[in-house]
């Protein structure tokens, strides 16, 4: 009796796995994959989550971050997978989309490989900095830097992110803790918000006086970075439970105390939350416009891949890119984590 509770999860999960094989047969022996394989993928997907939740009814509670961080990273592999398998197949063009394999090759040329023409590499040879900086001293190993195209957009990225998140969160605040500023402001912020921010590139051009250069790219960011930290700052601020703030009175702390120790604690959550979306969405606008006005960047080597159709280059470029988007969003949470640590308690 002990045991019964364990055997009907052991017993639906050995169900769902030879379901999962009998489904791959059927669609194999009557010939569906190449008419209809978006159903197998589909079929397999949901076999695959009834797996996976019967799978996590058994595990011990010492075994669960595992199984956690399998899911989070198994998942991904076995659409690579799929991937990889429906290009051999024949289903999927490699033309346009070619398989992982190939996509991680072009990716190791790229990382290894030196454009003599443009004088841009993907990551800068950063095997070669101890070489130079015998040879040439720290002048040499800047250089040999900044001809990586992820510096470039990573420069671009925390440039523009940290000098539009600072001023963003302070006006949040302000908006939040006072109606008048908010009642002055919120009308203008939502009509400029809604502006895509690409179409305020052309005007940062103009501002500039060297419309090629970093300055209009960073302004882009740093613009698209402040709206949405300012917008998050101000509800986190604005939506304090009233409870808080009485509490705080009550044992009586001053306006800066209360401040410091009550809003500030109260409002980080949705701070950050504004955060990661700002640094996102930081990442998608740079990208967008390396792709119509830069020589140097992530998202220049991934638009001029696509213009000479060598697709397993262009696809690489966009690896690049998802994979700058997971470390962002991991380092920042990392920070959430050091500045919030009572948070991690409800996780």
């Amino acid at each position: 009796m002990i045991n019964a509770p364990d055997q009907n999860p052991r017993r639906s999960l050995l169900l769902i796995g030879g379901g999962l094989l009998i489904w791959n047969l059927l669609m194999t022996l009557l010939g569906l994959w190449m008419s209809y394989w978006w159903v197998g993928v589909f079929g397999n997907f949901f076999l695959i989550v009834l797996l996976g939740e019967q799978l996590g009814r058994i595990i011990p509670p010492w075994c669960r971050p595992l199984y956690e961080r399998s899911l989070a990273f198994g998942f991904p592999i076995l659409l690579l997978l799929a991937w990889e398998l429906l290009v051999g197949a024949g289903i999927l063009s490699s033309r346009w989309f070619p398989p992982p394999s190939k996509v991680a090759a072009a990716l190791w040329d790229l990382s290894i490989s030196y454009d003599e023409f443009s004088e841009t590499s993907l990551l800068g040879r950063p095997w070669l900095l101890p070489q130079r900086l015998m040879t040439e001293g720290w002048a040499g190993a800047a250089a040999l830097l900044a001809e990586s195209h992820v510096l470039a957009t990573l420069t671009r990225v925390f440039g523009g992110f940290i000098i539009g998140a600072a001023p963003g969160i302070l006006l949040g605040i302000a908006m939040g803790m006072n109606k008048t500023i908010r009642l002055m402001l919120d009308t203008t912020m939502s009509a400029v918000y809604v502006l895509p921010k690409i179409a305020i590139f052309p005007i940062m051009m103009l501002v500039f006086a060297n419309p090629f250069g970093e300055g209009p790219k960073i302004a882009v960011v740093a613009i698209s970075a402040f709206f949405l930290v300012a917008i998050s700052t101000m509800t986190g601020v604005r939506d304090i439970d009233p409870v808080y703030l009485q509490a705080g009175r009550n044992y009586g702390a001053n306006r800066w105390q209360l401040f410091y120790h009550v809003i500030i604690p109260a409002a980080l959550p949705v701070i950050f939350a504004g955060l990661r979306l700002a640094l996102g969405t930081a990442l998608i606008v740079i990208v967008a416009i390396e792709f119509i006005r830069a020589k140097k960047g992530v998202g220049f080597i991934t638009f001029y891949y696509w213009e000479v159709l060598v697709t397993e280059k262009m696809y690489a470029g966009l690896f690049v890119i998802m994979l700058l988007g997971i470390l962002l969003t991991y380092g920042l949470q990392w920070i959430e984590k050091r500045i919030m640590p009572w948070q991690q308690d409800r996780n």
